[in-house]
């Protein structure tokens, strides 16, 4: 029997959203509402660009075309520059003007840099100057700003700008398949970018990638007269892997030495990190097993390997995603973040490799590490310490390893501490609000609200969120949920449930923020009627390591059997037709769909199935090689997992949705699935998304989300 659990905050959270005021009629959501309403209509308020300015106690956010400025302990805001302010001087100097304000970073007190359109302005925002203008070639990309200059991308090159607009090109590429200074591993293992800068700005580390051993993959343009050919590289399970190499380029002698990271050479290479005194780079090399990772350091001047600081195994795999940060204070020290003990956890080492302490320690995740104060005596991040559904705010005493928690009501928060971290800006949400932002000294003092943002559905009225978890038993760990009700829930009648699922690594659908964290499109179809309930099961985030690695070499097990524990708890409340059940999902959340849909035949009486895999060998290395293996080292898990040899088992309406141009999850997945359910005289609907990606976005969102509405308005 399935029991109702109770999550950490020990109480059921239900929040139903009323009319304001006296109303005879209730408004309720269009398809357009829910899909779009969040960018426009609906948009939830804030303070735009909201930051802390350098060396002060002030914040600044946009409002308008001005950026206005407060000093946290007073009350009254002023403008700090206005966008007529900008476009004066840009003017003057016979630059491009600004049509609203435009997104900024700080570079110092009183300097702010933007980058637009390729046109990078640094601004003197007290004396109202251009301290540096610099504009790169039209089609340039993934620049990478500098004291002096700029690293940028054309074709598969890479290119410097200094600030007189001199072009140097650092690179040659001769042949097919060599790019350089791009991001690698698609993106896995933390990696968003392709070079990275020496703190002095005199050398420019890059990654140099070879994919050219990897078999060429066509994706099909229709939009020409003629359709033509467009080869990415995509390296599948089991195949030809890219190699990679990291190069440093020396602005002074116009030279790049490449460093010697070894063999074999499809080895990963990530979380890159300068040495304090530039003269040295730590780099996390992990072997292609992902089981066992090496953290080297290596010369940049030589390009020599000088030595392992440590190493990490572990029998299932080893995932590094965040780079070492140094002590400015004690430069020879420095802290990493790592699952080793079961929980993502802090970790203080010296360049000599000894650990000197574990900083962190719990059955707990660090979410984000913040920094540290001025004198590196505190450290502040955010974590599940108080509970999996929540991010809350701490500091951590560096001495006495005392942890604090700075932040105080229920929900997920992030932070921005100020520069001398005797400040910080506290963002939150949780079902009942939107957005609240509070500012807190560091001591555990509040200082002041600055934003309680309006529920933007004041003016509807949408259903019931329960946000709670099904208890543990010998066949699965406690889970979350959430469960959405109809607007005018009457528990005499049963309804229909749609269940929404992703269930894959790094992602929590279920959380105490705005709405539970749910889709407005889950509200919009209990509009209609639908309960609409997700799960998240083994393999997600927020739980621990064990958590997730429990579903290695196994991907479709133990997620579809806490998915199944969801519907044995659906199935126990009187208000659900347990006739009448559907599930919708995409990507992991498709193979998920796909899973318990055929696995299950006759439980689920209505699928979609968007972008899913349905063969893992057909899935890129990176992130298929961790989960699963290789085929050959694991061909029971592959067979498993591979959806076509279930399709005998199909009874029910199933819908298949792919994007045409997908390079994420190729369109051969969905193919050769519907090619087995052909062979064996199965119907099946599907649609296809022409020019469309691994996900369909801007307008055309609308047209799918209504497909899959109208999808199971009709059959379930």
């Amino acid at each position: 029997m399935i029991k109702r659990g109770m999550f950490t905050l020990r109480l059921i959270i239900l929040f139903i959203f009323f009319i304001s005021g006296v109303s005879a009629q209730q408004k309720t959501l269009t398809i357009e509402d829910a899909i779009i309403g969040a960018y426009t209509t609906f948009r939830i308020q804030s303070l735009k660009q909201l930051q802390w300015r350098p060396g002060s106690d002030s914040y600044v956010w946009v409002k308008g075309d001005s950026l206005m400025q407060q000093e946290a302990f007073f009350d009254t805001p002023s403008v700090l520059l206005s966008l007529d302010e900008i476009n004066v001087v840009m003017e003057k100097n016979t630059r491009l003007k600004y049509k609203n304000f435009p997104a900024f970073k700080w570079i110092n007190k009183n300097m702010i840099r933007i980058f637009r359109g390729n046109n990078l302005l640094e601004f003197d925002v007290d004396m109202k100057i251009i301290h540096r203008y610099q504009k790169l070639p039209e089609h340039a990309g993934n620049a990478d700003i500098s004291q002096k200059t700029i690293a940028f991308t054309q074709g598969a090159d890479l290119f410097l700008q200094d600030q007189e607009g001199d072009l140097i090109q650092i690179t040659s590429s001769k042949k097919e398949g060599i790019v350089f200074g791009q991001t690698v591993h698609r993106n896995e293992f933390g990696i968003n970018k392709g070079t990275f800068w020496s703190q002095d700005g005199a050398l420019l580390a890059f990654y140099r990638k070879d994919e050219s051993m990897v078999t060429p993959y066509p994706l099909v343009d229709v939009t020409q007269r003629v359709a033509t050919l467009k080869n990415i590289r995509y390296p599948m399970a089991g195949m030809n892997n890219e190699q990679v190499t990291v190069g440093v380029y020396n602005l002074s002698t116009k030279k790049t030495i490449y460093l010697k990271t070894g063999e074999p050479k499809d080895q990963y290479l990530t979380n890159i990190a300068w040495s304090p005194d530039n003269e040295f780079l730590y780099i996390a090399v992990l072997n292609r097993e992902q089981n066992h990772m090496k953290f080297n350091k290596y010369s940049v001047k030589t390009g020599e390997f000088l030595q392992t600081i440590f190493e990490e195994k572990h029998p299932k795999y080893v995932e590094p995603l965040k780079p070492i940060s140094f002590l400015k204070t004690q430069p020879d020290q420095f802290i990493y973040e790592s699952r080793r003990d079961g929980y993502n956890h802090v970790y203080l080492y010296n360049i000599s490799g000894e650990l000197i302490r574990q900083l962190t320690k719990g059955d707990y995740d660090i979410t984000n590490v913040n920094g540290f104060n001025l004198k590196e005596k505190e450290l502040y991040f955010v974590s599940t310490k108080e509970s999996p559904l929540e991010r809350h705010i701490y500091k951590l005493n560096m001495k006495t390893g005392k942890i604090v928690k700075l932040s105080t009501d229920s929900g997920t928060h992030t932070a921005m501490f100020s520069e001398d971290g005797q400040l910080f800006i506290d963002s939150y949400s949780n079902i009942t609000e939107p957005r609240i932002i509070n500012i807190g000294k560091t001591n555990g003092k509040k200082v002041k609200e600055i934003l309680h943002a309006e529920n933007p559905y004041k003016s509807y009225t949408l259903g019931e969120i329960e946000v709670s978890s099904i208890s543990e038993t010998s066949e699965h760990p406690e889970l979350y949920y959430r469960l959405i009700k109809p607007m005018d829930f009457d528990p005499a009648k049963k309804y229909p449930v749609i269940v929404y699922v992703y269930g894959g690594p790094h992602s929590q659908l279920v959380t105490n923020s705005w709405l539970g964290g749910a889709r407005m499109w889950q509200h919009y179809m209990a509009q209609k009627g639908y309960i609409a309930f997700t799960l998240d099961n083994r393999g997600t985030l927020g739980r621990g390591f064990d958590f997730e690695n429990s579903i290695h070499r196994q991907l479709g097990t133990l997620e579809v059997a806490d998915q199944m524990a969801g519907i044995s708890y659906l199935n126990s409340l009187p208000f659900v037709d347990k006739s009448r059940i559907g599930v919708h999902g995409w990507s992991y959340g498709g193979f998920m769909t796909l899973n318990l849909k055929l696995k299950y035949p006759g439980v689920f009486k209505v699928g979609v199935a968007g972008g899913p895999v349905t063969d893992w060998k057909y899935y890129e290395i990176m992130y298929g090689e961790r989960y699963m293996d290789m085929p050959e080292e694991n061909p029971e898990g592959y067979k498993n997992a591979e959806m076509k040899n279930y399709v005998s088992k199909l009874k029910g309406d199933l819908l298949l949705i792919n994007g045409a141009m997908d390079s994420t999850v190729v369109w051969q997945h969905s193919l050769t699935f519907i090619r087995e359910c052909v062979k064996q005289n199965k119907q099946v609907d599907y649609f296809v998304y022409p020019t469309h990606p691994h996900n369909v976005r801007g307008w055309d969102r609308i047209n799918l989300m209504d497909k899959v509405s109208l999808y199971f308005d009709k059959h379930l």
